[in-house]
């Protein structure tokens, strides 16, 4: 490993932690996490279509998606489509998701973020449900892991832009968890 590179530690101040009320079971909420028909119904920027590739949901298996932008974006290079990936750690259910998030290519293979060179190309993240008087406290932390000094300070200076698109994000899955069934 390189000196500039750090492991799964969290670089110091560089979490981002968001937290939302569901009015749902804790148990939809994990099948709205953990199936893919279900993810492809809320997951990702407000306005896109997700179309999930696949799905092994298992320590060690993937989540492999590819996000559809309604119309061409300029941070895509005049494109419309971006793909991602999930890489399973942990999963303990229903109250707990480990994942590494890293953009993709359609096999896959992780890739840099399209809108910037020094975006963490991984991301772990610790996703945990309590449920309180039949409805659901999500808590999402997520820091860099394998990342150099530049990706971190990139990744901190986006607290703010992911703090919102996380809650368009969260939006999705509150109107989604209000028409579902467990």
């Amino acid at each position: 490993m390189a000196a500039s590179a750090a492991s799964n530690r969290n670089p110091a101040g560089k979490e981002f932690i968001i937290s939302r009320v569901f009015d749902a079971p804790r148990d939809l909420v994990w099948t709205a996490w953990t199936q893919g028909e279900r993810l492809a119904q809320w997951w990702g920027p407000t306005g896109c279509k997700i179309r999930v590739v696949k799905l092994e949901l298992c320590p060690g298996g993937i989540f492999h998606y590819a996000m559809e932008f309604p119309s061409p974006q300029p941070w895509l290079k005049g494109g419309n489509e971006v793909w991602g990936r999930f890489i399973y750690r942990e999963l303990t259910a229903p109250e707990r998701i480990v994942f590494i998030n890293s953009f993709s290519d359609p096999s896959g293979g992780i890739t840099r973020a399209p809108f910037s060179e020094t975006w963490p190309l991984e991301v772990l993240n610790t996703m945990t449900l309590a449920e309180k008087d039949g409805k659901t406290e999500l808590t999402l932390r997520a820091h860099p892991v394998n990342s150099t000094a530049d990706e971190n300070e990139t990744y901190a200076g986006m607290h703010d832009s992911m703090r919102q698109g996380f809650g368009g994000t969260f939006d999705q899955l509150a109107a989604y968890l209000a028409t579902a069934r467990a």
